[in-house]
Parts: C-alpha cells; sequence; structure tokens
C-alpha cells in the first residue's frame, strides 16, 4: 500500500510540474549573437564611413552576417544629433519589421527620434548592452553600439535599396549641407564639414525640430 502511495504522489509532481513550469513556445527561439567585428572605417569628406556597410535614407544602417541575418544600428549623422542618447526602446525580439517601419525610438530629454529599419525580417536578438548603457549607440556606432539582429529572407532585395559603396560620403555630406541650411538662421549651430554640431537637435525650437527629424528620418 505504501508504495502505491509513494508511485501516486511521484506522478502527482510530475503532473503539476508540467503544468506549472515554462514551456518553450515555437517559434520564440532567440539567437544569441556575437560580438561584431571591428569595421573598417575610412575618412571621407570628412566622414567616418565603415566599409561594407548599407545605409536607409532614414539613417540606420545594415550589415549582413551570414546569408540572411544582418545586424542593424543608427548612423553617426543620427548620433551627432542628438548628442548624448539617453534611452532606447527597440521593438521586441521576435518582432517582424517592415523595410521602412519604425524599429527603435532613441531618447535624449524630451527629445524622442524614432528610426526606421533598413531591412525587412524579423528581430532575432537586441543588444543588451545598449539598452544597459545607451551611451555606447553614440559613442561606438557601427560597432558595439549596433541595435538588433534581424533575419532577412529578402537581404539581397532590400540591400537594392540601400545607400552604399561610393555613395555614401557624397550622400552624408549633402545631408549636411542641407541640415545646415535649415538651421543656419540659429546662431553657432551650423558646422561647415565632419557631421552635424554634437546635441543641435536638442537645441532647435520644436517647431524647427520637428522639421529637422521628418526631413531626415522620415518620420
Amino acid at each position: 500500500m505504501s508504495i502505491l502511495f509513494v508511485l501516486l504522489m511521484f506522478l502527482l509532481i510530475i503532473s503539476v510540474r508540467y503544468f506549472i513550469e515554462p514551456k518553450d513556445q515555437p517559434g520564440m527561439e532567440t539567437v544569441i549573437a556575437a560580438r561584431p567585428q571591428a569595421p573598417v572605417v575610412k575618412n571621407e569628406f570628412g566622414f567616418e564611413i565603415p566599409q561594407d556597410y548599407c545605409f536607409h535614407l532614414g539613417h540606420t544602417w545594415v550589415m549582413k552576417e551570414g546569408a540572411d541575418d544582418a545586424r542593424v544600428g543608427a548612423d553617426k549623422f543620427v548620433t551627432n544629433l542628438m548628442g548624448k542618447v539617453e534611452h532606447i526602446d527597440v521593438c521586441g525580439a521576435n518582432k517582424w519589421v517592415r523595410q521602412g517601419q519604425k524599429i527603435v525610438t532613441l531618447t535624449t530629454g524630451s527629445t524622442r527620434v524614432d528610426l526606421l529599419s533598413p531591412v525587412e525580417g524579423v528581430i532575432t536578438a537586441i543588444n543588451d548592452d545598449v539598452l544597459r548603457d545607451p551611451s555606447l549607440v553614440a559613442s561606438d556606432p557601427y560597432e558595439n553600439g549596433w541595435i538588433a539582429m534581424v533575419k532577412s529572407p529578402d537581404l539581397k532585395v532590400n540591400q537594392r535599396n540601400l545607400i552604399q559603396g561610393t555613395m555614401v560620403a557624397p550622400w552624408m555630406q549633402n545631408n549636411l549641407a542641407r541640415l545646415n541650411a535649415m538651421i543656419s538662421p540659429t546662431p553657432g549651430l551650423a558646422q561647415d564639414g565632419g557631421g552635424p554640431v554634437k546635441g543641435v537637435l536638442t537645441q532647435l525650437s520644436p517647431e524647427l525640430r520637428q522639421k529637422v527629424v521628418k526631413e531626415f528620418f522620415l518620420m
């Protein structure tokens, strides 16, 4: 009788654990992203241009990591504009994002900037380091300040819509010229080369700030 009682208790414990312990859900796997390799960075027209990176018109970048895996981040143009990044909100892991859909929000003080995904796919990993230390996005945007990993089945097609190679530096230079034209009435905020004045976005009037965000981040 005692043996039967022990067996019944054992089965009861197994049954209870089965129902109360969390179970893996299909399709919810998260890829552990390896640390990125240091990019080869060249100085062109006063801009630091990482080689083999592709850039979205809204100033996010993508670096191919495999057949359909890509690392995504914000470029130095936007991080210079914002200055110190104090908080980062990334679309959740395992979420599908389209090319040109919001993927991350950067915040400094009361200024918030939404940035668009350069590729379409599912977010497989988020950089915990930048969540803990958002300043990495500004201090090291092309290496340790990356934001997310995306599995993009149509990565090659997506890359055709992006700025890459010899077109990156002239595009950055054009962006800076347009920015200077927009903010030139504001004394001390324009700059001739090497990227925007750091933190200039937070120094603009709300109306001008909204125009700059719409013009350069397409939001």
